[in-house]
């Protein structure tokens, strides 16, 4: 709960939950290059101490805007971002903050095609770094993200608040694989008569979420953090599905419940889940299955 502008009291705080700030620099010089931020955490420990832990972290300024945006770090920008998108949704339009997110975005579009455009002659080329490429994809997942999408009877309200807190609580590496999941496929790696569960990461793929990446004859994990959907495509070998749900082979998936067989096909899924499970030990997945 924001108390003030320099005070935010929190009823419980793990290690699994970040928090974002937005400060603005009134003087109208920098004199020095580096700046440095200075946090106050009072809290109370588990033996009833009271306790005041200081954090203390340097930040590099500088004066010319090209600089800023050689330096970006565009996953911060997106967490950032998607923070405010999902703030803005209580007071606002869920519209409007959706526009306010594109705005800033065409608004960074222009300032940096205005730094080089004349010098580089571009024409009508959009233009941006290398390493902003993948700030406009997150901007698309923000606005398709259950607090921001549609309108308000595409999702329940008690839906869209839960994704809105969990949003505007989650570090920066698990915000990100829920706005963007990994999408692998497995059906190939199953098949593999001599495969190890231990070499799935090593040579694990995570295709781009788009229809065309999926394949009716394959099998795929959808994994953003907090659920596994498994996709049966409906063209899949009946050898794999049956291995891996054995009675309920012809029943309906929604009603399924995943579990060990008696074969190595199974087992190996089950490992592989397993695995994806050890990488995120702060939530237990559970398993969806769809076709």
């Amino acid at each position: 709960m924001l108390r003030s502008t320099n005070l935010l009291a929190l009823p419980d705080v793990d290690c699994d939950k970040a928090y974002a700030m937005q400060l603005s620099f009134e003087e109208t010089l920098l004199k020095n290059q580096t700046i440095f931020f200075q946090v106050a955490l009072l809290y109370i420990a588990s033996c009833g101490e009271r306790c005041i832990r200081v954090h203390t972290a340097a930040a590099p300024v500088v004066a010319d805007l090209g600089a800023m945006y050689r330096l970006d770090d565009t996953f911060a920008i997106v967490s950032l971002l998607c923070r405010l998108g999902s703030l803005f949704t209580l007071t606002n339009k869920l519209e409007d903050a959706r526009n306010s997110l594109q705005l800033k975005i065409v608004k960074t579009l222009r300032e940096y095609r205005n730094l080089y455009a004349v010098r580089h002659q571009f024409g009508a080329r959009m233009i941006y770094l290398e390493s902003l490429k993948f700030l406009y994809l997150y901007r698309l997942a923000v606005s398709k993200s259950v607090p921001l999408k549609g309108g308000y009877a595409d999702a329940q309200l008690d839906e869209r608040c839960t994704a809105g807190f969990f949003m505007m609580a989650l570090p920066v590496k698990k915000l990100l694989k829920l706005l963007y999941p990994n999408l692998i496929r497995i059906d190939e790696f199953l098949l593999k008569p001599s495969a190890q569960t231990d070499d799935f990461k090593n040579t694990m793929n995570r295709l781009p979420l788009v229809a065309e990446s999926l394949d009716l004859r394959g099998l795929y994990i959808y994994d953003d953090g907090f659920y596994f959907v498994i996709w049966f495509g409906r063209m899949l070998s009946p050898d794999i599905a049956g291995n891996l749900l054995r009675p309920d082979f012809a029943a309906e998936l929604s009603r399924v419940m995943l579990s060990r067989h008696d074969n190595e096909m199974s087992r190996m899924l089950m490992g592989i889940l397993k695995k994806l499970r050890e990488s995120n030990p702060s939530y237990y997945q559970l398993s969806y299955l769809v076709r």
